[in-house]
């Protein structure tokens, strides 16, 4: 599969969904991850490691976390050096007031919304992929 680079193609073609899990944040300083636990996404700061992990499962380890929150990802292949597509998608989420963090994986754009406004969002971004992505 190509990777699309396009905006107007990537806005028509990209078809959002929604993960059943609730997924949250977690920092550790020390840069380990507890035994067991199996992130879904992990990224090294200079102040310790940022884990996002099932809600569940940080319970269980008694973990602290924030953000409870739902992975909305894009099934389109994204190119990784396309230009636009996440500030297309953030813009529209930000105008209905919805919070976002991004992450880019190897195919796809991958999207942490609010897990109260999960459902809100999905349908911001059906509504987006029928209409010309304008910045």
């Amino acid at each position: 599969m190509t990777a699309v680079r396009d905006l107007h193609e990537l806005c028509r073609q990209m078809t959002p969904t929604l993960a059943d899990d609730v997924f949250v944040y977690c920092s550790f300083s020390d840069f380990r991850l507890p035994d067991g636990l199996d992130p879904v996404c992990t990224f090294r700061e200079s102040e310790g490691l940022t884990a996002i992990v099932g809600k569940q499962a940080a319970d269980m380890a008694g973990i602290p976390y924030t953000f409870p929150c739902r992975l909305i990802t894009l099934a389109v292949h994204s190119s990784l050096d396309a230009v636009g597509f996440l500030a297309c998608i953030t813009d529209r989420l930000a105008q209905a007031d919805i919070a976002c963090n991004a992450v880019a994986g190897f195919h796809h754009d991958h999207l942490f919304v609010p897990a109260e406004r999960a459902v809100q969002a999905l349908e911001v971004l059906r509504s987006l992929a029928g209409e010309t992505c304008l910045l």
